[in-house]
């Protein structure tokens, strides 16, 4: 994979500090030292479990990555067999997971989702430069827009304002959603706000992990979460066709 060693630890001492840019959106319960989170990654994602592995190649095991898409597929099953759900979806990676998100958006609005849209247009100084970005959707895919181009986000930002917008008296009235499905800090802000969530990542960013670990993330897949979308096709067509078998 193309993320390196150095970059995974660093991101593993960070989250152990707290550095709200690491957490996506989630408070964590537990201690969570940087021990504890690089065993946690090598369980859940399969990196090298040794610390002495301190620079050059890391991994992800793709039998954790095809377990979690399974488990995902069966997610996101018997959400719709209840008929109608609300579903949610967003993603930081315009250049990379879109594709994915856009071929399960297809997928539930064929079998009956009622796919949300709030806070579309709601704008804030974000960390890009100080430029004011705007939650724009794309195919029922919230992201956010820097002008007209879509861009990379950890932000838990725009999703909690999406669920405030969701919230309000007089808001979409639609009510809290039945599944997520995103990235980042997308997912860790839906986690937090108790919704049941579904997303992916990398193997250096641990938050949606640790939530899964503490119960406030359903399923996390572990993936590179930045290669040119087609080489996303085959996990795409896999997950698509566990949620149909599963329906």
């Amino acid at each position: 994979m193309a993320t390196s060693r150095e970059n995974n630890l660093d991101h593993y001492r960070s989250l152990a500090n707290r550095d709200p840019y690491h957490l996506f959106g989630l408070t964590l319960r537990g201690r969570w030292s940087y021990r504890d989170v690089l065993e946690l990654m090598a369980r859940s994602a399969g990196v090298v479990a040794d610390p002495g592995h301190r620079e050059g190649q890391d991994t992800i095991d793709p039998d954790l990555t095809i377990a979690a898409v399974e488990a995902m597929g069966d997610t996101i099953a018997g959400v719709l067999r209840r008929g109608a759900p609300r579903v949610l979806m967003a993603t930081g990676h315009p250049t990379g997971l879109l594709t994915v998100h856009l071929a399960l958006a297809r997928l539930l609005r064929r079998h009956g989702a009622v796919m949300m849209s709030p806070a579309e247009g709601w704008s804030y100084w974000g960390s890009g430069y100080g430029r004011k970005r705007r939650i724009r959707y794309m195919d029922d895919v919230a992201m956010l827009d820097d002008r007209g181009a879509f861009v990379h986000t950890h932000d838990p930002a725009p999703m909690q304002a999406m669920l405030g917008r969701l919230a309000e008296p007089a808001g979409p009235g639609d009510g809290r959603p039945d599944l997520v499905i995103a990235d980042h800090g997308w997912a860790g802000a839906a986690g937090e706000a108790g919704l049941l969530t579904v997303g992916f990542a990398d193997s250096n960013d641990p938050a949606l992990f640790v939530g899964e670990a503490e119960g406030k993330i359903a399923v996390t897949v572990p993936l590179d979460d930045n290669v040119l979308p087609r080489h996303y096709d085959p996990l795409t067509k896999y997950l698509v066709e566990r949620v149909v078998r599963a329906l």
